[in-house]
């Protein structure tokens, strides 16, 4: 791939891995840790200078109550000149059913550099249902903030859909919440029926919404919405999915389960880039999410000439992974 800056993986043992890039200057990233139990921030000037980037705790999780167990897939936003972590999180339970109850919670720190000051806790975010609810992202477009997320809806079949609706607040849902993706295909409903990990980015004439798909071993792939950046984004016939997946294990790269992206831009400013995990291998053994190798990966997206991104393949990795903590110890 020509247009290829980076070599990966970037960061080893980051799932979901979160990018943003400042007006400052600096890179800022996070993502989920193995032992899922708190949320780090870390900054570099170049993607892939955050492999090196020193990690700085900055929230854990409690000992028990709904913040207490599987801190999953945080996500850092500069808005209205303050940052918020948008993260889920599930309480501590004796079976599996309340550990993998998720809600979406906020955390606020108005210091000029987040790895500094101090990070509020804003609360749940609260939707439609107290049900299963996890990943939440948010973009403005035309003046207005909307926040994309997943949820199990308790009267559809399977594990999450994706939703919309208009914000209040950075913390806060106002108004009607529209379901914009059901899993529907096959590639969408492998082991799970899972829409997840929404990403939003905008080229042109149309807003894009990436998202993964089915379990997270192998199976895992992406997909994306768009719809017209004139269209009522809240109303769900103005987002088109895309048949097929646009990002998936290629056994020829060594790539297996892409998924659970951001967006950002090189370092020039130039070019759009995926950042994005995947393992090294097809076998796993035990539940793949107690499985810690999925790996923080960087590839350049580029544009087809209808205005639609092109993902390519999940590029080899440049330099080698030791496996030999292949199995994280509980």
């Amino acid at each position: 791939m020509e247009n290829q800056l980076y070599k990966n993986p970037i960061v080893e043992q980051r799932a979901d891995p979160w990018v943003y890039k400042h007006t400052d200057g600096f890179y800022y990233f996070t993502a989920s840790v193995p032992e899922y139990d708190r949320i780090e921030l870390r900054r570099a000037q170049s993607i892939q200078g955050l492999g090196e980037a020193e990690a700085k705790t900055v929230w854990w999780k409690y000992d028990r109550g709904p913040m207490s167990a599987n801190i999953w897939a945080p996500e850092i936003h500069f808005i209205d000149e303050k940052w918020y972590i948008y993260f889920a999180a599930a309480k501590t339970a004796e079976t599996n059913e309340g550990l993998f109850d998720h809600r979406m919670f906020v955390l606020e720190n108005a210091a000029a550099n987040p790895l500094e000051g101090e990070w509020v806790e804003k609360g749940q975010i609260k939707t439609k249902w107290e049900s299963f609810a996890l990943d939440a992202t948010t973009f403005e477009h035309q003046g207005t903030r909307y926040l994309v997320w997943p949820q199990k809806d308790p009267e559809i079949e399977g594990n999450s859909n994706l939703y919309i609706a208009k914000m209040s607040n950075p913390w806060t849902i106002t108004g009607e919440q529209v379901m914009i993706t059901t899993p529907e295909y096959d590639w969408e409903k492998i082991g799970f029926l899972v829409n997840e990990g929404p990403a939003v980015i905008k080229h042109k004439d149309k807003i894009f919404i990436a998202f993964s798909a089915s379990a997270t071993d192998y199976n895992y792939c992406m997909g994306f919405l768009h719809a017209s950046d004139t269209s009522d984004l809240l109303d769900e016939n103005s987002w088109i999915k895309h048949p097929e997946p646009v990002f998936q294990t290629n056994e020829k790269t060594g790539q297996y389960g892409p998924g659970h992206n951001s967006f950002t831009v090189s370092e020039d400013g130039l070019q759009d880039v995926m950042v994005y995990h995947a393992r090294n291998y097809k076998e796993i053994e035990g539940d793949p999410l107690y499985d810690p190798n999925r790996h923080t990966r960087a590839q350049v997206i580029t544009w087809d000439a209808q205005g639609f991104p092109v993902f390519g393949e999940p590029v080899p990795d440049a330099k080698p992974v030791v496996s030999k903590n292949k199995h994280l110890l509980r």
